[in-house]
């Protein structure tokens, strides 16, 4: 980290109501010795809880869930603790944010997996429902940003999921669900006018 941005960041620490949160990111960007233990046992629980909550709320088996929240510590701490560089205190509390990240990365996993259903187990007719459901929308030139085209693109004509996108487009993910989400709302506003 500079010593420019340790500058901003010690200004976010004065001005901010959650110092001691700041301070931990400080120190854990700097490296320093036991930071990120101290970082495990502090919100280890907050993680794993939100984890284990979007989990159940799916329906699916909490086995998964301890792997589900290394892949959020793992996260947190890719590419030099740049997802943590960009917690913001002025904004929320780091238990917030993190519950945030969490949820985030386990509707990911969940997205990830694959269906449980053996193909002889699935009729015949499912098939040709969906090719006869499956058809183009045309979307008028200049509705959508460039952005929010491309990654509708690649969520929908591609199959790709938000993390692969946003490691393809070196962005965060909550970008690529925010563009998403505008996208959609542009979207719905355009078609509910016209007689679609």
């Amino acid at each position: 980290m500079t010593a420019v941005s340790l500058a901003i960041v010690g200004e976010a620490v004065r001005g901010s109501k959650r110092p001691d949160e700041v301070q931990l990111i400080q120190r854990l960007v700097r490296g320093e010795q036991g930071a990120w233990d101290g970082f495990v046992e502090r919100f280890s629980s907050v993680i794993y809880g939100a984890v284990v909550k979007t989990l159940r709320r799916s329906g699916r088996d909490l086995e998964e869930s301890s792997d589900v929240a290394q892949d959020v510590f793992v996260r947190l701490c890719n590419k030099d603790f740049r997802l943590l560089r960009q917690y913001d205190p002025s904004r929320s509390a780091l238990t917030t944010w993190l519950t945030i990240i969490s949820t985030s990365t386990t509707i990911d996993h969940l997205r990830r997996q694959k269906p449980t259903t053996a193909l002889e187990d699935v009729s015949e007719d499912v098939g040709a429902v969906e090719q006869q459901l499956r058809y183009k929308v045309r979307i008028p030139g200049g509705l959508l940003s460039p952005r929010q085209s491309l990654i509708l693109k690649l969520l929908y004509d591609k199959d790709m999921d938000v993390t692969e996108i946003a490691e393809v487009l070196d962005i965060d993910p909550q970008t690529v669900r925010s563009t998403h989400h505008k996208a959609l709302i542009k979207l719905r506003g355009h078609f509910k006018k016209s007689d679609f």
